[in-house]
C-alpha cells in the first residue's frame, strides 16, 4: 500500500492514508492511454465553426462569360469559378462537430494513470479540509504558498463538502482551477504542476476507481474461463 501525508493548509502533518498500489504504483502508468484521453478532451474543445463557402452560396451570375470557342482565351463558365478571385471553395471546411464517443473504461484508465504519475512525481499533495475561516482569495494563497505551490495548482474537493467559502476564495486565484472529485480529468491532472486533493476527495475517488478494477478483473475472469471451456 502506498502511503501519503496528509496536511493541513499549514503544510503541517495531520495524518496519512494508504492507497492501494493496484490504482497508484508507478508502473500503472500507460502513457498511451493517457495521449488518448487529452487527445479526446481536446477534440471536444474544437467549436467547428470553420466554413467556406460553396458554390451554390458564392455571389456572382452563372452566365458563360464568352462563347467556348474561337476568342483565343481560356475557356470558362462562370464568375464564381473556384480559379477565379472571389469564387468558391471545392471541398472546404464546414461546420462539424469534433467531439466523438470514448470509452468509460478507458477514460477512467487514463484517470488511474494520471493519478499514479502525480503520485510518482511527488506532486501530489493530500490536505484534511480546504476549510478557512473567511471567503478570502488572499488567505487561500498563503495556504498554497505553505503547500509550496509556485506555479499552478488544481484543487480537487468533493461534492459533499464543497463549501462557499472555497468557491469564493479559490476562483480569483491565478493559475489555480477548482474543480469536484466527480468532474476531475486526466487532461486537468496534466495541466495543473501540482494536484491538491481533499482527503474526502481522494478517498472517493479511489473507492471508484477500485470498484471499476474489480469489475474490469472479474469480466476478464469470466472470459477466460469461456475461452477454456470452449
Amino acid at each position: 500500500m502506498a502511503k501519503v501525508d496528509v496536511v493541513n493548509l499549514n503544510g503541517e502533518k495531520v495524518g496519512s492514508l494508504e492507497l492501494a498500489d493496484a490504482l497508484f504504483a508507478p508502473d500503472q502508468v500507460n502513457e498511451a492511454l493517457l495521449w488518448e484521453a487529452v487527445k479526446h478532451y481536446r477534440a471536444s474543445l474544437r467549436q467547428g465553426t470553420h466554413k467556406t463557402k460553396s458554390r451554390t452560396e458564392v455571389a456572382g451570375s452563372g452566365k458563360k462569360l464568352w462563347k467556348q470557342k474561337g476568342t483565343g482565351r481560356a475557356r470558362i463558365g462562370s464568375v464564381r469559378s473556384p480559379l477565379w478571385r472571389h469564387g468558391y471553395t471545392v471541398h472546404g471546411p464546414q461546420p462539424r462537430s469534433y467531439d466523438y464517443a470514448f470509452p468509460r473504461k478507458k477514460l477512467l484508465g487514463a484517470l488511474r494513470s494520471a493519478l499514479a504519475a502525480k503520485l510518482a512525481d511527488g506532486k501530489l499533495t493530500v490536505v484534511d479540509t480546504f476549510e478557512l475561516k473567511e471567503a478570502k482569495t488572499k488567505q487561500y494563497r498563503t495556504a498554497l504558498d505553505k503547500l509550496e505551490v509556485t506555479r499552478t495548482a488544481l484543487l480537487v474537493e468533493s461534492g459533499k463538502t464543497l463549501s462557499q467559502s472555497l468557491l469564493l476564495g479559490a476562483r480569483n486565484l491565478k493559475g489555480v482551477e477548482l474543480v469536484l472529485n466527480n468532474e476531475v480529468h486526466p487532461y486537468d491532472l496534466l495541466r495543473y504542476e501540482r494536484a491538491i486533493f481533499s482527503k474526502a476527495a481522494i478517498e472517493q475517488i479511489a473507492e471508484m476507481l477500485e470498484k471499476n478494477a474489480s469489475k474490469r478483473d472479474a469480466g476478464r475472469k469470466i472470459a477466460t474461463a469461456e475461452t477454456e471451456a470452449a
